[in-house]
């Protein structure tokens, strides 16, 4: 019978790590099998394993192998009524309780997998951990074995690739062009998490083709992105503000412009150097002064000089304001390194890496990646504990990879397909 709470993900793992008796491995047929190779798993639909190689006696067979708790799952899911599962040529499950049958009348092999129980326990203590992550107490025991570079290279890769699909969609949206591509993705990120959203919206709802016929004003690109964030509402306000607001009335006008809601910002909890306000004005001072930047992006590699393109500072306003109608301590409002990483690591970088895809240029894709390797490490909560688990973070391809190893590794127990999870899943 089965041990609850088997299931198939954990099945799969042990088929394709070979972690089963092999002295187990008579089919129902009476045949003795040897796994030559467990095949190529199998994400999408259809059989679980394709192209696994089984000997039979002394037949070598080449198909497909699906994986279940019982063999009459084999019903329960339909299969025998899918021609895609015609090619199966081995079911391996943990209670065969029902002979399976072709189409041709004959009889489908079927193994029962035996195991060795303490895997599955290992496995268990894995996910149901309640730690920040599930091996939080034991990671020391695997770092060292199993974070290692290659790992670390896959999950950096694997974040880079996921930034750069989302852009393409947003390509695509926006018919191929790439400067505005970089104009509505900076303005997401300029955002950052909180505030990314209606900030994207901003950028949408004003093209930057509308925002590049008024370049060699200032107020005026500032009057467009501050009032289509929907900022410049009230009728009173102090001279710059009540200016801002007449010019944006008019532009709104011309250009049949509507703005975002406004309750759509947030203020609270940030730092006033983070409020959408200060945002919004820098980065109306960088689209407004630097025009091409795509163009420079994919010509100048250096860390330190792309810094340099994307430093901006809000205009003098904003010297001794943080909200409209306020005055504040004097403090010049520049964005600063930590926030222009940021730019570079969330915007800069994937969308050069695409730009190499699209492009088929092995050297885009390759700079953006060392880009990554000469970029310090990001700060934040996630980061902070990583470290506090004894895990070196160099630079920001690896604090890439780490933030993706928590959210789609660690946070969703997909400790199967983890190395670390693996070493202390077999480890006595």
């Amino acid at each position: 019978m089965i041990s609850e709470p088997v299931n198939e993900e954990f099945l799969h793992y042990l088929w394709q790590q070979r972690l089963f008796d092999p002295a187990s491995m008579v089919a129902s047929t009476g045949e003795n099998l040897e796994v030559l190779d467990p095949g190529i798993i199998n994400h999408d639909s259809g059989p679980d394993f394709f192209n696994a190689k089984i000997r039979f006696g002394s037949t070598t067979w080449a198909g497909n192998v699906e994986i279940h708790l019982r063999s009459s799952d084999w019903l329960r899911h339909g299969h025998h009524l899918d021609r895609a599962y015609d090619n199966v040529i081995l079911q391996v499950v943990v209670e065969n309780d029902v002979d399976i049958k072709r189409a041709g009348g004959q009889s489908l092999s079927c193994i029962e997998i035996r195991y060795d129980n303490r895997l599955f326990d290992n496995y268990m203590s894995l996910v149901k951990s309640e730690k920040w992550i599930p091996c939080e107490k034991r990671i020391g025991e695997a770092a060292g074995t199993a974070i290692t570079g290659q790992w670390l290279d896959k999950l950096a890769m694997e974040r880079l690739e996921g930034k750069s699909a989302r852009l393409q969609q947003m390509l695509v949206e926006n018919g191929y062009d790439w400067e505005g591509t970089l104009y509505r993705q900076l303005a997401r990120n300029f955002g950052l998490k909180l505030n990314g959203l209606p900030f994207e919206m901003v950028a949408v709802n004003t093209p930057l083709k509308i925002v590049a016929k008024h370049k060699d004003n200032l107020m005026q690109v500032e009057a467009l992105l501050f009032g289509q964030a929907g900022m410049l509402a009230e009728e009173k306000g102090d001279p710059y503000y009540l200016q801002l607001r007449r010019e944006y009335l008019y532009l709104r006008r011309k250009y049949k412009l509507e703005p975002v809601e406004s309750h759509l910002w947030k203020f609270l909890r940030l730092r006033p150097s983070n409020f959408p306000t200060i945002r919004i004005a820098q980065f109306a001072s960088l689209v407004q002064g630097s025009w091409g930047l795509f163009s420079r992006v994919i010509e100048d590699p250096c860390p330190e000089h792309l810094r340099k393109i994307f430093s901006s500072t809000a205009s003098r306003y904003w010297d001794n304001h943080y909200v409209f109608n306020r005055e504040s301590i004097r403090s010049k409002k520049k964005t600063g390194r930590v926030m222009l990483n940021l730019l570079l690591i969330n915007t800069v970088i994937p969308l050069l890496y695409l730009y190499g895809i699209k492009k088929d240029d092995n050297s885009c894709r390759e700079r953006a990646i060392m880009l990554l390797r000469k970029l310090e490490a990001e700060s934040n909560s996630v980061i902070d504990k990583w470290k506090e688990l004894k895990i070196k973070v160099p630079d920001s391809f690896t604090s890439q990879a780490l933030l993706h190893l928590k959210k789609e590794y660690c946070n969703r127990r997909e400790c199967l397909r983890c190395p670390a999870g693996d070493y202390l899943i077999r480890k006595s």
